[in-house]
């Protein structure tokens, strides 16, 4: 993600006007950011659309046709106060009938203005503007650097803390895209889908092969069926914060993508019955959460009310068979005693092929969680035989608070080493090794990297017993000595 020091800059500022304007909630200030920024997006397609038609003669019906107040052109330069009763009146009522019937309008049906300040509103009207402005002369593409600011936008949501939310850093979700390597035609699935992180590095992930230099779609993406599939048939999510739906919906079409399929829902609960549906799933399920044994869907295979367990369950039922998984999951999980646990890595390695058991130190999440975690990555379906171990020592970036960029980093080793193992040459290593099943029954379906990394022990040559005891004799002499002489001080 490149973000240009001044689109940061305002950004930050937008922020602290926010802050000081009483929106202290961080999800609840990027809701209204959202709003705005998808009223001035929606007035440059119109206006877009309106010059197109004057050269092709086209005929073309404004979007705001019927609710001229609602373009942003015609709202930015009004006084803050009728501006502020603009938006509140016509343009925020407009933005819940846009397209109506899809996911996006159902996820905005309750959406509400809360801005009460005029000149809060007025500022954060006139710093989109200016970011807008300075985004079109980015050489990379207006959608792509547009994309990059609703990132950095949303980097604010990992200090919110709410309900125990917080952001997957990026650099690990592109890691954990680029093990499972979804492709164009296949269908992707987060269970909790939060900001829609990982549907967003799904989507980049699948362009590389079209995108040339520059940022521009290559002929065979836009001429063809793959751009509409890519669209409106690839991308799902789920979650139970309709905060966080509306905001992984805009992330997902300020990227382009203009049918994203996310929807407000309780994944673990009686209401939700997919299975076999997708080809990948890529999450960072809640920890530490546990749900309610009446609202618990009945089709899990484990008895347990713990969230990090039953999401787990619930990944390898809606993957179709051939599907693969990208999932991070709490330590515990790895070796938990209960019958659940046990269960749970039974079926795991009985009923599917895992293919890889991460492990990643325990500041990756930090300032915001310290727990350890793993990374599993595995196939429904088939067998496994043999399980990969990496033990990640660091990930580019400081362990403590501060997460400082550092030079220090096995991710690009990681997938390096994942795409060999498999090829006659790959040796084990103290770092990464394969461990039999076999072996892995043994420890109880144990799968915590400790089990199986080998220790090695430094030899240490000591002198002879002769010169040893000869040197304990030595100095029990001179402490003797020492004793006698202060003896007859006293």
């Amino acid at each position: 993600m490149f973000v240009r020091s001044e689109v940061k800059s305002k950004i930050d500022s937008i922020w602290n006007k926010f802050w000081s304007g009483g929106i202290a909630n961080p999800l609840n200030a990027i809701e209204q950011i959202t709003a705005l920024i998808f009223l001035k997006l929606l007035n440059e397609n119109d206006n877009k659309a309106i010059l197109q038609s004057s050269f092709t003669g086209e005929k073309y019906v404004s979007l705001f046709e019927n609710d001229k107040m609602a373009k942003w052109d015609n709202f930015k330069d009004l006084d803050s106060e009728t501006m502020l009763n603009t938006v509140r009146d016509t343009a925020f009522p407009f933005i819940k009938k846009y397209n109506e019937g899809t996911e996006f309008n159902k996820s905005l049906k309750d959406l509400a203005f809360i801005i009460t300040k005029p000149s809060l509103l007025s500022e954060t009207v006139e710093g989109i503007e200016q970011i807008f402005n300075i985004l079109e002369e980015d050489e990379e593409g207006f959608m792509d650097s547009l994309g990059d600011m609703y990132e950095y936008l949303l980097s604010e949501i990992s200090s919110s803390g709410k309900n125990g939310q917080f952001r997957t850093p990026r650099h690990i979700i592109q890691f954990i895209t680029a093990l499972v390597n979804p492709q164009i035609g296949e269908k992707v699935f987060d269970p909790s889908c939060g900001t829609a992180g990982f549907l967003v590095s799904a989507y980049s992930h699948m362009l590389k092969p079209y995108t040339e230099k520059g940022g521009k779609l290559g002929a065979n993406l836009t001429d063809s069926k793959l751009w509409d599939k890519l669209s409106n048939e690839t991308f799902y999510g789920n979650d139970s914060d309709i905060s966080m739906i509306r905001i992984s919906m805009m992330n997902m079409m300020l990227h382009d993508i203009s049918n994203p399929h996310i929807k407000q829902a309780d994944t673990l609960s009686k209401s939700y019955n997919e299975k076999d549906m997708y080809q990948c799933v890529l999450a960072n399920p809640p920890f530490k959460g546990s749900i309610d044994k009446e609202d618990q869907n009945e089709n899990f295979s484990i008895t347990s009310t713990k969230t990090e367990l039953l999401f787990l369950d619930l990944i390898e039922r809606v993957l179709d068979i051939g599907g693969r998984c990208g999932v991070i999951i709490p330590d515990g999980v790895l070796f938990g005693s209960s019958n659940a646990h046990k269960t749970l890595r039974k079926n795991l390695l009985e009923r599917n092929e895992l293919k890889a058991v991460i492990s990643m130190p325990s500041g990756v999440f930090k300032p915001y969680a310290g727990v350890s975690t793993a990374v599993l990555v595995f196939v429904k379906g088939g067998k496994t035989d043999k399980v990969w171990f990496y033990d990640m020592e660091a990930d580019g970036y400081s362990l403590d608070d501060k997460r400082n960029k550092i030079e220090a980093n096995d991710i690009p080793d990681i997938l390096e080493q994942y795409s060999k193992k498999d090829s006659e040459g790959y040796k084990n290593t103290k770092k990464h090794f394969f461990v039999d099943i076999k072996d892995i029954k043994d420890n109880d379906y144990d799968l915590s990297i400790n089990r199986y990394k080998t220790i090695e022990y430094e030899e240490v040559e000591y002198a002879p017993t002769e010169e040893i005891l000869a040197e304990i004799e030595s100095l029990s002499s001179e402490i003797n000595s020492d004793l006698r002489e202060l003896k007859i001080l006293i």
